[in-house]
């Protein structure tokens, strides 16, 4: 279903030959839409805007769109929407399976990678945002046709199992006795033995290459550790209500084997060269390689990043890759970007993005930890907000807050404020999803049929919600192409508060007849998009609050 302002763009850009840069009127005497092509035009054709607007108007032809358009002002041209398009184009919501979301021509397949924490430590605030985000990437694409692969890159893999395993040996642990906290701190048990004894750290170091050869006793206390950690992970992400799932992981480990042929095909090929006894691959316009191998023959991010890439482009077959990582990784993945690109592991047609994000704040404007200057636990987070509200609300109030500002920009968690059942918050939009049940729970105890369309716009209050509702697929497709949730927040919040000046200005249970019988179906559109949008942003929309 095409939006109403689509509609109106392609019919006057054939007209002019230009985008019209239709923006909703400022006020309701000049309509729905204006339009400054005319004052655009007027430069270049050397006559004066209010003649070439009454030129365009002459030759539109809208009439089953619009009312008689007008000429404002300097040269505006306001478009003012017929009501009964208005209402048909709002009850098609109603009927339509995808709520007015538009399915792609061509469905893709969209790795995205997003959350990866790592093993043997639990999630912290510096997960929270990379896991939301990617959810709601997860869904808005989903809710497109398109089919979605998450990849949940854990750290499962590295010189930390070293030490991590010979510290179960020296302590005679059987790690299948721990839970996730238990081997964070069996994790910091040995991270302080390694600083402190050069004899425990040259074993620790051992330990990693008999790892690295398959040892049996290694591989299976490594193992151990790494399903504790997934099964701690999995309890937090049913907490989270997101989408990842046990068959989601594909951490560093997976893509070890991977490893040397990579970076003996980029060797083979002249793209990886030696240098200063690494094997590198220079790439224009950055000063510094990616390392492929260090000096020492050992591996790191970079070429783990290269064959993760190249997995999911070859073995995924990925049409486009994003990837959910915080902004401080923005140089890394252009590098990485470009060695694939060079290498021929990222074809010119499959789009790759590293979407970054700000950071955490906590009341102080600083950056969130405890007082001993660590990350807070996600799961503490998680608490702090539910002892505000109720679960499902705190979780609205923590992902909205997240997805409504700008990715880049840091954010303040303030669990009193997000929590408000007023103001840009979640919990305002789930009380705004509520409210219109509670109506419909009304008309129905007094035996209101409900019909299966809407009938009467004459208000405007009526007319600027209908017409907020028949935007809701625009704007889902702009947040699937530009990977920007906000828009998808800012305009449930204008939603909601269209629907809340409708309720004050248009009585809907108390109106009669035919009225009635189109309010509470504007009503049931309304609650319709609402529960589409939350859910999109990976919140929940209850029936009563």
């Amino acid at each position: 279903m095409s939006s109403l302002p689509s509609q109106l763009t392609e019919r006057v850009m054939s007209v002019t030959g230009i985008d019209p840069e239709m923006r909703p009127a400022t006020k309701p005497q000049f309509g729905h839409f204006q339009s400054n092509v005319a004052m655009r035009l007027a430069k270049t054709e050397g006559k004066p805007p209010r003649e070439v607007a009454a030129g365009i108007v002459e030759k539109l032809e809208l009439d089953d769109l619009c009312e008689p358009l007008e000429i404002a002002g300097p040269g505006f041209i306001n478009f003012r929407i017929k009501s009964e398009v208005l209402a048909s184009t709002a009850s098609e919501l109603m009927a339509d399976p995808n709520v007015g979301i538009v399915q792609a021509d061509q469905p893709q397949t969209v790795v995205i990678d997003y959350s990866a924490p790592n093993a043997a430590k639990q999630m912290h605030v510096g997960h929270l945002r990379s896991t939301i985000i990617g959810d709601c990437f997860n869904r808005v694409l989903t809710a497109q046709g398109h089919t979605v692969i998450p990849q949940n890159h854990i750290g499962d893999w590295g010189r930390q199992f070293g030490m991590l395993v010979e510290q179960t040996l020296d302590e005679g642990l059987d790690p299948a006795e721990l839970d996730l906290a238990g081997a964070e701190e069996l994790y910091k048990r040995a991270n302080a033995h390694l600083k402190a004894d050069e004899a425990f750290a040259d074993r620790a170091r051992e330990r990693v290459v008999k790892l690295q050869a398959g040892d049996e006793q290694t591989l299976k206390i490594w193992q151990t550790l790494v399903d504790i950690s997934k099964r701690g992970f999995d309890a937090t992400y049913r907490r989270m209500n997101v989408l990842l799932q046990p068959k989601d992981y594909a951490g560093e480990s997976m893509y070890n084997a991977m490893l040397p042929k990579v970076c003996d095909d980029l060797e083979a090929r002249g793209i990886a060269k030696v240098d200063a006894g690494a094997l590198a691959v220079f790439v224009d316009g950055y000063e510094a390689p990616a390392i492929i191998r260090n000096s020492q023959g050992g591996y790191g991010y970079d070429v783990t990043d290269v064959a993760a890439l190249r997995y999911r482009v070859g073995e995924l077959h990925a049409n486009r890759l994003i990837y959910v990582v915080g902004s401080e990784q923005t140089h890394h993945f252009k590098l990485i970007f470009g060695v694939c690109r060079k290498a021929g592991y990222l074809p010119e047609e499959v789009r790759a993005e590293h979407v970054g994000y700000g950071m955490v704040l906590g009341t102080d404007g600083k950056k969130f930890s405890t007082r001993e200057g660590t990350a807070v636990h996600l799961d503490d987070l998680l608490d702090e907000a539910e002892a505000q509200a109720a679960p499902n609300i705190a979780l609205a109030a923590i992902k909205y807050a997240d997805l409504s500002s700008g990715l880049q920009k840091d954010y303040t968690f303030d669990a009193e404020r997000m929590t408000a059942t007023t103001g840009d918050t979640g919990p305002y939009l789930q009380y705004a999803h509520a409210r219109i049940c509670q109506i419909m729970r009304r008309a129905e105890a007094e035996q209101i049929v409900v019909p299966e369309a809407i009938s009467v716009l004459d208000e405007p209050a009526e007319q600027q919600l209908a017409l907020l509702l028949s935007r809701f697929g625009e704007v889902v497709a702009e947040v699937g192409e530009s990977l920007q949730p906000h828009k998808l927040c800012t305009y449930l919040y204008e939603l909601a508060g269209a629907y809340s000046s409708f309720y004050e200005q248009c009585p809907v249970l108390k109106s009669e007849g035919e009225v009635r019988a189109s309010r509470l179906a504007l009503c049931q559109a309304t609650r319709t998009v609402l529960d589409k949008g939350l859910g999109l942003l990976g919140i929940d929309a209850p029936e009563r609050m």
